[in-house]
């Protein structure tokens, strides 16, 4: 094990965090997926809310405990290991309220940050256009400028938690003229508002986890604009670097995962898989142990920057060969539904959103190895 070393302080938020989450943790929901689910899921926010532990690190005023990133950490840590339910806020608390907080006015801090701490105001993420998946920056959805804020044309697809969510955020090409990664403006949108369509997608496990959202001619506030005019393409990647960085992927997801993988084998050992149990294991300790390096050099004042590229291809890849392994272990029960076929379908997704990892590899290349472009 690591010889990591935690303040007096620190280790007794730990014992605070776990205590609680054995007193309220409702374990396993219905898929979230599903009309069902979304609400049960909604009702733990609020559980989580009622004594401060949905945004740990946020301000007391909007909720949150002011803990440190530490602390926050440690926190998801014992999330994990508590088998707690996905959180249905994430879109909203890990992705869009780091951009308020850095680009937002002081009115939208109010209107918007409490509601997303107990599952309130559920939000979807609606980047990807049929025609603008990785290449965001060649997306063609407009906004017109109009009396008092803009009009919202186009489509957007692959919008997580859209069927479900009361709320968007996305980019939408507001200067026609402008350089492709310029004239992007970021706006935040009611779901329900007249105009926009959401049609669900079906996922390969049958449930609605993303969906297509259409938008004729939908009026948007200038209120709801998020960040400058124009500088859409800046607070996106604002929003881009939490989720390939720190935010979208806890450390402890991925311990508590290779801990039930190493007992799975332990309790029916199976020779042929020993390399690949022990390489699971040992991948996500070193995850968590560079996901601790980066909270280091964070709280010194440094960022997460290109780097979380590199994050994000460790982390997709270790999921999906995790989720493999311990398939494999299974056998023909693989077929039956459970943790681990829930956690192998969704495992594949990874390597597609936050930015597929053949763009993150390009990013690697360029921003970090220095090569040159191709093409």
């Amino acid at each position: 094990m690591s010889t990591l070393e935690f303040t007096e302080s620190e280790e007794a938020f730990r014992l605070e965090a776990r205590d609680w989450l054995a007193a309220n943790n409702p374990g396993r929901l219905p898929s979230m997926d599903t009309a069902e689910g979304a609400a049960a899921h909604r009702e733990w926010e609020r559980t989580l809310a009622s004594d401060r532990w949905s945004v740990v690190a946020w301000p007391e005023a909007y909720g949150g405990r002011d803990a440190s990133l530490t602390e926050w950490v440690i926190f998801e840590e014992e999330y994990y290991l508590a088998g707690a339910p996905t959180r249905i806020s994430q879109n909203g608390i890990s992705l869009l309220a780091p951009i308020i907080f850095g680009h937002g006015t002081e009115a939208q801090k109010e209107r918007y940050l409490r509601d997303m701490t107990d599952g309130s105001l559920v939000w979807a993420q609606a980047w990807s256009e049929p025609e603008a998946g990785s290449d965001l920056a060649s997306l063609r959805a407009t906004a017109t400028r109009v009396e008092g804020g803009w009009r919202l044309n186009g489509q957007k697809t692959w919008s997580s938690r859209a069927p479900f969510a009361d709320r968007g955020f996305g980019l939408f090409r507001s200067d026609p003229v402008a350089e492709r990664h310029r004239g992007l403006t970021y706006f935040l949108f009611d779901l329900a508002a007249d105009g926009v369509t959401v049609r669900p997608i079906d996922q390969i496990d049958g449930t609605p986890g993303f969906a297509e959202i259409f938008f004729d001619d939908v009026f948007v506030p200038d209120e709801d604009v998020l960040g400058g005019v124009g500088d859409g393409w800046k607070v996106a990647m604002s929003t881009a670097g939490n989720e390939r960085g720190l935010s979208l992927r806890s450390p402890g997801r991925f311990m508590a995962a290779a801990a039930r993988l190493v007992s799975l084998h332990a309790d029916a050992p199976q020779p042929h898989a020993n390399d690949r149990v022990v390489d699971a294991w040992i991948r996500a300790e070193a995850y968590r142990l560079y996901t601790w390096d980066t909270v280091t050099r964070v709280e010194a004042g440094g960022s997460v920057g290109a780097e979380g590229s590199v994050n994000k291809l460790f982390w997709s890849e270790l999921d999906v060969d995790l989720h493999e392994t311990a398939l494999d272990l299974l056998g023909p029960d693989a077929e039956l539904p459970s943790l681990w076929s829930d956690g192998y379908l969704f495992s594949l997704g990874g390597p597609i959103y936050a930015g597929t990892n053949q763009i993150q590899r390009n990013i690697v290349a360029e921003r970090i190895l220095g090569l040159p472009r191709l093409g």
